[in-house]
């Protein structure tokens, strides 16, 4: 539950992003060709969760998917 609780802080969120931004960097400037194609569009979803505050894992390890139902400490 903890995990859930730092994915959904502003912290956790903004590391989604920039790992998402970083995860397309990666992709098309790195790796490139289909590969890297296929990694710049992986980066797409850590940016929308985060953007979204939703931790798609949340469901598996007991905590809700949206961050903003998480109880606040």
């Amino acid at each position: 539950m903890r995990f859930a609780e730092f994915m959904g802080s502003p912290l956790g969120r903004a590391l989604r992003v920039v790992f998402g931004g970083v995860l397309i960097y990666v992709g098309l400037s790195v790796v490139q060709g289909v590969a890297g194609t296929i990694i710049a569009a992986a980066g797409i979803v850590p940016i929308a969760t985060g953007l979204l505050n939703v931790c798609l894992i949340g469901p598996l390890i007991g905590a809700p998917m949206k961050g903003s139902s998480l109880p606040k400490t």
